[in-house]
């Protein structure tokens, strides 16, 4: 079975959403896998249980997610691994790869306020998400 990882958000830019036209928009992502990225740079991957009027998103089986820390990527530019694929691509500035860390946080609350992106897993068993301008018009 293939899946994506598609932003939950439609393209081109859109006013932000009021509270009222958010709550039924993230509603539909209930048991869904979501990644909620905030804005301390963060990002937390699990399975959304509700949301309330603020905005606010319970997840289940949590994992956290951080960038490594500002020395950690000094250290492994300085490290020889570093130095040494470095030479091999001297015309480029040094690069190196580096895991993020993570850690199991289990059920957590993820305050409306900082998120700033939620990706969600398509899938051919669920359907896909309105957008509030593309939702059917309520009677």
């Amino acid at each position: 079975m293939e899946s994506t990882i598609e932003t939950a958000q439609p393209q081109g830019d859109l006013p932000s959403m009021t509270n009222t036209q958010a709550i039924p928009f993230l509603a539909q992502f209930i048991n869904r896998p979501l990644r909620i990225h905030v804005s301390d740079g963060r990002m937390f991957l699990g399975q959304m249980r509700c949301t309330d009027k603020d905005r606010n998103v319970i997840l289940a089986q949590t994992h956290e997610y951080r960038q490594p820390s500002a020395s950690a990527v000094r250290d492994a530019l300085a490290s020889p691994d570093a130095a040494s694929s470095s030479d091999a691509n001297s015309s480029s500035a040094s690069s190196v790869k580096l895991h993020m860390t993570s850690r199991f946080v289990g059920l957590v609350v993820v305050p409306g306020q900082y998120i700033t992106k939620i990706e969600y897993e398509q899938s051919m068993f669920r359907p896909e998400p309105q957008f509030p301008d593309e939702a059917a018009p309520e009677a």
